[in-house]
Parts: structure tokens; C-alpha cells; sequence
């Protein structure tokens, strides 16, 4: 039986990931949201909360492509800052999460008894906890920035992490080859790193990007009502915040961040499909070669 490493090796996975074209377009879109916000001092090198009373609220136009807000600040300048923040935040919480999941889940499949049943129960509790009560209570006892939104949204979502890959590890434990290495004196860190964790990188990867869209709603939708970001610095859910009196004298105040949501979001959706398609965790377990 060939493992899923020889298969991306011989070109199988490459060659289905290229004929998901959506997704790779969702890929493209991406990386490019991220190079801007990587390369936003070259790419409008405006001073982002540089204030120009005499020059509030124009319309896009050459001087200021995307126009200014209502304290004469560059928008082209914001939105790409802006990216720092809100996809930067939500490609950590996302990393937070899925590490914090896949050990404890991870644990509870592979000790099982007890200690399964401890980690699965505090599971349960944090599956109930509202993430949104979560980001109050730490806005209440910390102050409210970037990283009390990362925190909240990292300690509210890995549990749905953990519970996949309990399921995955309860399910390889028991399949031949692990039980043929174990039984040949496997020790548990060659049984986990050799035979189990490999084949729980696919679901981690494809609920990452598939949960990315939806953390980055998050922090914006967590900083939109006061608890990430705060002013004068830029993020997309609080110039969305700041665009609430303007959104009819000055419609791009809103739409400008939107749009920068809409489309992360959008891409990051899409490449979860086209990365869920091609790697399948549904697929049959590979022993390894």
C-alpha cells in the first residue's frame, strides 16, 4: 500500500491541487492580502494615522487612491496596515488553536482511560463557553488590544480541534500496523511520531484553513465593538466601527474595509474547500512505507 508521501512525491497531489482552479485562485488572493500587509510601508507609504483635517472625508481620486476618513488619514494606507492586524492576529489565533487541540486531543486518544475522560469533559466545557463572554471578561480584566482577541478566540475554538483528532488517534491505535509496531516494542514516541501524528496532519491543515475565514471574521467582528485594536492604530473591524456616522456622506469609509473582509474571507474559504478536496481526512489510513 503506498503512503500519502509517495503519493505527493510521484506528482498525484500536486496534480489534483492544481485542477482545484478555484481554490488555487482563493490561494493566490491569499498570499497577496498577505504580501500587502507584509510590504505596506512600500506599498502606500503614508503615514497610516497621519491626520489632515483640511483633507477629511475625499472621495478615492488620484492624490489618495482610496480616499481619506473622517480625520483626513489615508484609507490605502489604513487598509494595508490594517491587514497586519487582522490577518496577522487571526493566522496566530488559528496557529494557537490548532497546536493547543491536536496535543490535547492527541493525549486523550492516545492515553485513553482517565485521562481521556478528563480532557474531554474540560472539552465539553469549553465547547459551551461563548468566545465573545470570554473576549468581555479578559477586555474586563486586561486591557483591551490585539492580543486579548488572539487569546480569546485561541482558548474558545480549539476544542472542536481536539475532538477530531481524538476521534483520528482512537482510530489509528488500532489499526494493523500501529498494533504491528507496538507489538515489534515501538516505543510512544516512535508509535506518535512515526505512525500517528502523519496521518493527523491532513484534518489539522484542512480545519485550520477552513476555520481561518471565519477567525478573521472574528477579530474584526471582536475589534468592531471595542476590544482588539484600539485607535489610532488601524484594523478592518474598527474602521468599520469608525465609518458608522459616514456611511452615507462617505460610503467608501465602510466599503473599503468590507471589501478587505469580504475577500479574505472569500479566499480563505475557498482554499479550505480545494485543501479539503485534495487531502481528504475521510480517506482510508496509510501505513507507512
Amino acid at each position: 500500500m503506498t503512503t500519502e508521501r509517495s503519493r505527493w512525491g510521484r506528482g498525484a497531489g500536486t496534480r489534483r491541487l492544481l485542477r482545484q482552479r478555484v481554490g488555487l485562485m482563493g490561494l493566490v488572493v491569499l498570499l497577496l492580502v498577505g504580501l500587502l500587509a507584509l510590504l505596506a510601508p512600500w506599498v502606500a507609504p503614508a503615514d497610516p494615522i497621519a491626520q489632515d483635517l483640511s483633507g477629511r472625508l475625499e472621495p478615492p481620486g488620484w492624490r489618495h487612491p482610496l480616499g481619506t476618513d473622517q480625520l483626513g488619514r489615508d484609507m490605502l494606507a489604513r487598509i494595508v496596515h490594517g491587514g497586519r492586524n487582522t490577518l496577522g492576529g487571526s493566522l496566530l489565533a488559528v496557529a494557537i488553536l490548532s497546536v493547543l487541540g491536536t496535543v490535547i486531543g492527541g493525549v486523550a486518544g492516545y492515553a485513553r482511560g482517565a485521562v481521556d475522560t478528563v480532557l474531554m469533559r474540560s472539552t465539553d466545557a469549553v465547547l459551551s463557553f461563548p468566545y465573545l463572554v470570554l473576549a468581555l471578561a479578559l477586555a474586563a480584566t486586561f486591557s483591551p488590544s490585539l492580543l486579548t482577541v488572539v487569546v480569546a478566540v485561541a482558548l474558545t475554538w480549539w476544542g472542536h480541534y481536539a475532538r477530531v483528532i481524538r476521534g483520528m488517534v482512537l482510530a489509528i491505535r488500532e489499526t494493523p500496523f500501529v498494533e504491528a509496531a507496538h507489538a515489534v516494542g515501538a516505543g510512544h514516541f516512535h508509535l506518535i511520531g512515526r505512525h500517528i501524528l502523519p496521518n493527523t496532519v491532513a484534518p489539522i491543515v484542512v480545519l485550520s484553513t477552513l476555520d481561518l475565514g471565519l477567525v478573521v471574521l472574528s477579530v474584526a467582528a471582536l475589534s468592531y465593538l471595542g476590544l482588539g485594536v484600539q485607535p489610532p492604530a488601524p484594523e478592518w473591524g474598527m474602521m468599520l466601527n469608525e465609518s458608522r456616522l459616514f456611511m452615507f456622506t462617505a460610503p467608501h469609509l465602510m466599503l473599503v474595509p468590507g471589501a478587505a473582509i469580504f475577500i479574505t474571507v472569500l479566499a480563505a474559504n475557498l482554499m479550505g474547500d480545494a485543501l479539503r478536496d485534495v487531502l481528504d481526512p475521510r480517506r482510508v489510513l496509510r501505513r507507512p512505507s
